[in-house]
């Protein structure tokens, strides 16, 4: 199964590491049926540009819970490596959104962001609805950190259930 936008968002039954309660769980995309769900992608634990990403999501986090949106994070390494990665690096002390451990590589590949020779992912990202339907997503390059405020622009303009015109952002004017 790969993912496409507006088919349902292919399931998973993962475990990943919580920072907040310093444990490992199990994550089901179903878990979040209701919410909005910002799933990202990024290659490894212990690299250049990832923790970029992790905290500029973290920073904004508060912006995607007043969305009524889940933000969850995976890469193909394990749970363990995690969370050594968050004791390790000051920059992750306070993550406060699951990280997903995708081991086996099956949720990389069904969100198509899988470089297989490599086994990592490559930087992925998906807004999934609350009914679990893919909305959006993008596919950047390893070495390219996306951009959080541009996610957030497009769940508002998701979130409208309207047309909008280029460069849009909450609060101007729909078509």
């Amino acid at each position: 199964m790969t993912v496409n936008v507006m088919q349902p968002a292919p399931d998973f039954a993962l475990q990943g590491y919580d920072r907040t309660s310093d444990s490992f769980k199990d994550y089901k995309l179903a878990d979040f049926k209701g919410k909005w769900v910002c799933l990202f992608f990024y290659p490894l634990d212990f690299t250049f540009v990832c923790p970029t990403e992790l905290v500029a999501f973290n920073d904004a986090l508060g912006d995607f819970e007043s969305r009524n949106c889940q933000v969850l994070t995976a890469s193909t390494d394990s749970k363990y490596s995690h969370k050594g990665w968050c004791d390790a690096d000051p920059q992750l002390a306070d993550l406060k959104y699951p990280m997903l451990a995708d081991g086996t590589h099956k949720l990389s590949s069904d969100y198509g962001v899988l470089k297989e020779e490599l086994g990592i992912s490559l930087r992925g990202i998906f807004l999934i609805d609350p009914e679990g339907v893919c909305q959006w997503m993008a596919i950047h390059p390893l070495s390219v950190g996306r951009n959080v405020e541009e996610v957030l622009r497009v769940l508002d303009a998701l979130q409208t259930g309207e047309n909008v015109p280029c460069n849009w952002k909450k609060g101007e004017k729909t078509l």
